[in-house]
């Protein structure tokens, strides 16, 4: 028989744990959660009708096979490892190491291929996972929490690249009309950026092109190097940062494709030239002009392009990552700023010397970022009157900059002297209400007022 005791006990505990639920932030964390399984879910079985694999089962996939990209599991295990010590952290390492040095040896020996993915990365996955297994098993109270969120941070950038993988497959596929020739005739205002920019990356030769590619395919390894400064002190204060680059990213990388469902268009390099990475061709251009003839102005019209390349240009998502890059860097160190400001030109400069992009599209990817941004800064420090309308204005300006695309085009392409100057108008009015509105926000330090000398008694 239990005892009187033993009942109240539990009694206590049951109302702790119940009480500890209720309270706001859990009850947040709990949500977000769920949301990101049923999304999780949502796509697999969106993938699954088009006969694809879905995020998560490349995920699993990744225990045993070749990793798409050992480095981003690398990145990821290096973020889940700010809330280790110096000695775990080295261990930690060491023991991927390991991993990936046995099972690449065991690959060799069973004559097994690895030409579809990194020969390395699944002991960085590994390690995190079972950094997971250690949270439960071996961890209690606010040292097991802090630890799962460092495995939550890592999965959830592996899983945000998977997923991201898996929109884009899917834009291919749901949208196989394009609205290139809208955006096109909108890039006149802007001087059609992408042909000329194109035209000087053409002139750099080899040398040049081979710079930007490195810049432009590893902006996440920038990322996590800003996102490692920021998450420095993890470990030592035993939690994480109210905000951070990490976050920006995914949510960046969440909403982004959703717009692309909206507005999918492929690129000037597939809509006006020979296409790229093994996609698109002249037989699906509109016409093979880019990068050497601006297209002409004519009426727009959706046109039919293949069901392979993804519509993912409209906003620019390289250029929103970038954007939030520069952004989090200012409050880094001399070199990381100069590094935020240089990945920011470089990936413009690769985005449109690509054709990768259109001028209107790095707009509205700036437009799309800041407002992201100033949305989950203001979430954890409170809505006030000021931050609901920068984040209300940015909205409304990124849906006026979409509706102009698809409407006024022609328009745009006519006055180029009208419309390209109020382009610009409406991003750099997004940026001072960000800078202006968030200056508030930093803490302002008080110079201390110094004791004036007193004259020495005779």
């Amino acid at each position: 028989m239990i005892s009187r005791a033993s009942r109240v006990f539990s009694r206590i505990n049951y109302r702790i744990v119940f009480a500890a639920w209720r309270q706001p932030r859990a009850v947040l964390w709990t949500a977000a959660g769920v949301v990101v399984l049923g999304f999780l879910i949502a796509m697999e079985i969106a993938a699954r009708r088009y006969g694809l694999s879905g995020p998560m089962t490349n995920q699993v996939r990744e225990v045993i096979f070749p990793p798409k990209s050992g480095f981003l599991l690398y990145a990821g295990m290096a973020l889940m490892m700010v809330v280790l010590t110096w000695r775990q952290r080295f261990v930690a390492f060491g023991i991927a190491i390991g991993i990936d040095a046995v099972i690449l040896l065991v690959r060799w020996a069973v004559g097994a291929s690895m030409t579809d993915g990194h020969p390395f990365g699944n002991g960085a996955l590994w390690v995190v996972l079972g950094y997971g297994v250690i949270a439960v098993t071996r961890r209690t109270g606010p040292d097991r929490v802090l630890l799962l969120k460092g495995v939550g941070l890592a999965l959830l950038l592996v899983a945000g690249r998977k997923t991201g993988d898996t929109w884009l497959v899917i834009t291919s596929k749901a949208r196989p009309m394009a609205l290139d020739p809208y955006v096109a005739m909108a890039d006149h205002a802007l001087g059609n950026p992408s042909w000329l920019v194109g035209r000087m990356v053409k002139a750099t030769g080899s040398i040049g092109a081979v710079g930007l590619e490195v810049v432009y395919g590893q902006l996440a390894v920038a990322a996590v190097v800003v996102a490692l400064y920021q998450l420095r002190n993890v470990a030592a204060e035993g939690r994480f940062p109210s905000h951070h680059l990490v976050r920006t990213f995914l949510v960046i990388g969440l909403l982004g494709p959703a717009v692309y469902m909206l507005f999918p268009v492929v690129g000037p390099v597939f809509a006006y030239g020979p296409g790229a990475s093994g996609t698109g061709g002249v037989q699906w251009a509109v016409a093979n002009l880019w990068p050497d003839t601006p297209p002409p102005v004519t009426t727009p019209h959706p046109v039919l392009y293949d069901g392979l390349t993804p519509r993912n240009c409209m906003p620019s998502l390289h250029t929103a990552w970038a954007t939030t890059i520069f952004v989090h860097s200012r409050t880094g160190p001399r070199l990381l700023r100069y590094a935020g400001t240089f990945w920011l030109v470089a990936t413009l400069t690769a985005t449109l010397g690509f054709g990768y992009h259109y001028g209107v599209d790095l707009v509205a990817g700036v437009v799309f970022s800041l407002t992201i941004e100033a949305a989950l800064r203001s979430n954890e420090r409170g809505w006030d009157r000021s931050r609901i309308q920068l984040v209300t204005y940015g909205t409304a300006v990124f849906a006026a900059l979409l509706m102009a695309y698809r409407f006024l085009p022609i328009h745009m392409a006519e006055h180029p002297w009208v419309f390209g100057p109020l382009l610009i108008l409406a991003m750099g009015s997004v940026v001072y209400g960000y800078v202006r509105t968030t200056q508030r926000w930093e803490p302002t330090t008080v110079p201390v007022r110094q004791p004036e000398p007193q004259p020495e008694p005779v």
